[in-house]
């Protein structure tokens, strides 16, 4: 089945299987576009006007697609909520985007009500009941299930994780673009390919992550597009994923690499055991993948993994298995139509082999910092842009990720990547999750700290802490490893695999300086 677009897709087949939520109810297409076009309508009706921006704090569910794919036939500003937030972070995006709505679940009350009562939301919607908002079904009752007449493509803004500072709103110039393909907003569906064409008009994508975040809600709208099935996790776990994907014969799905360690930590009788066969394309981005785990994880499923390299701010590389199984290590070469360059502090193009700072094109959407023209302006050379990485080429253009600049341990004049020594640490059978951050260091200005989630069953203690070091320095250069691992219960990764290294680093820098 060709891709026509979500809004085409359930007008010609409404009766085509579009969601299953996690409660494990179905909508099909005709259904899920009828609620969204109840919705719009609701919305108009509502006061809310084409470039008004509508924050939605939202669990993966149905209510979440729909409010989703009435906003992108609005000309609405959709922008996702991390409901992980305190109500005064919440607040603090809602007045920088402007916010004229706020959606949000019944579950995250406490927070999303004070920060709209803070900033003074004039529509608050909720599902369920949440104090002084209007339950969505009363909105939805508003409008009408027929067709909107004239579809005006909508937007997504993203804010950053926000790992220094306020988070930053990715404000994106769009061209014009088909209302009918909720994917090309923001032109989140680039991430994902047109699942008809590469599996098949059967194809079934699982999308394990929070749709606040750009991946999964680009595995949500590129799946809708396609005329895929989509199965929404509501909280991942390696035993419910395996379930899910035999149960509905899953054939495509969106991961972070902290999944497969996660997955292949269980038992190999669990998972082995665990019917995989319909699986024909992974899809993986979000964090640095250590290579002995991509590696595992192709073994076992074989070369169906795909790795994109991309951030909030525009699209980057991509890598297929076979490529990365002939470059271990490397997240590929640029994407049709980005320009990838990597550059010294000098401003000088760096030769092959060389780490410098990563550069890469705007395409199509031009992106600027909401409200911070001088960020804009830091993060651009020309018409690239970089988000701090670190990284060289090879002599056929293939990228190899360092790390981030902000990240990187600078140790007696010599730079050291932590990404390196936390895939060295996370080869460790006692390793769940590793954050490697430079620790003060009065000789050497930093000195290399491992912090340490270790597997359950394993005890925190001296002896592992020397074992772990000699780990690493049995793999690596001695000024490269950690002169001491910390032990903690739980790192405080999120649910896409995103690491906020900044409050760990601070609890070691606290009254001294940073040179960074």
């Amino acid at each position: 089945m060709a891709s026509a677009g979500f809004f085409a897709i359930a007008e010609r087949e409404p009766g085509r299987p579009a969601l299953v939520d996690p409660s494990g109810r179905r909508l099909s297409y005709g259904e899920l576009a009828a609620g969204a076009d109840r919705l719009a309508r609701g919305l108009r009706a509502a006061g809310l006007q084409p470039g008004d921006a509508v924050a939605v704090a939202l669990p993966n569910g149905a209510e979440a697609a729909e409010v989703f794919a009435a906003a992108m036939q609005s000309g609405l500003c959709y922008v996702p909520l991390n409901w992980h937030l305190t109500a005064g972070e919440l607040a603090y995006i809602l007045d920088n985007c402007g916010a004229r709505a706020v959606v949000g679940h019944e579950r995250f009350a406490v927070a999303i009500g004070e920060a709209a009562r803070q900033v003074d939301v004039r529509l608050r919607v909720a599902v369920g009941r949440v104090d002084g908002f209007r339950p969505l079904a009363e909105i939805a009752d508003a409008g009408d299930s027929s067709p909107e007449p004239d579809r005006r493509a909508g937007q997504v803004l993203f804010y950053t994780s926000g790992t220094t500072g306020h988070p930053k709103g990715v404000r994106k110039r769009l061209p014009p673009v088909d209302p009918e393909r909720v994917g090309l907003a923001s032109g989140i569906g680039l991430a994902v390919p047109d699942l008809a064409t590469a599996l098949g008009s059967d194809a079934v994508s699982l999308v394990g992550g929070p749709l606040y975040h750009a991946a999964p809600l680009a595995a949500l709208a590129g799946g809708l597009d396609s005329g895929a099935e989509v199965v929404l996790m509501e909280r991942w776990t390696p035993e419910g994923f395996l379930d899910l994907v035999a149960r509905h014969r899953v054939t495509q799905a969106t991961m972070v690499p902290t999944m497969f360690h996660r997955l292949l930590s269980l038992p190999d009788e669990v998972r082995l055991a665990a019917d995989v066969s319909s699986l024909r394309s992974i899809m993986h981005a979000g964090a640095p993948c250590p290579v002995d785990v991509k590696r595992r994880m192709i073994d076992w499923l074989g070369p169906i993994i795909v790795e994109g390299y991309s951030s909030t701010e525009g699209a980057g590389t991509m890598v297929t298995s076979e490529e990365w199984l002939a470059r271990p290590g490397t997240v590929g070469r640029p994407s049709p139509g980005v320009v990838l360059k990597i550059v010294d502090d000098d401003g000088n193009e760096c030769p092959p082999g060389v780490p410098g700072r990563v550069f890469l094109s705007q395409a199509l959407w031009e992106f600027e910092y909401l409200g911070d023209a001088d960020q804009t302006r830091a993060n651009r050379r020309g018409d690239l842009f970089t988000v701090g990485d670190i990284g060289y080429v090879d002599e056929d253009g293939y990228l190899y990720l360092c790390d981030r600049v902000a990240q990187v341990i600078i140790s007696g004049g010599v730079n050291i990547y932590p990404a390196e020594v936390e895939a060295i640490l996370l080869e460790h059978p006692a390793v769940a999750d590793v954050a490697v951050i430079g620790a003060p260091n009065d000789e050497w200005g930093e000195e290399v700290r491992a912090v340490v989630q270790p597997q359950p069953g394993h005890d925190a203690s001296g002896r592992l802490e020397r074992e772990l070091i000699e780990h690493c320095r049995a793999r690596i250069a001695h000024f490269k490893c950690p002169v001491a691992v910390d032990f903690v219960d739980d790192l405080g990764r999120d649910p896409n695999g995103k690491l906020r290294k900044g409050p760990i680093r601070d609890r070691y820098w606290q009254g001294r300086a940073r040179h960074i």
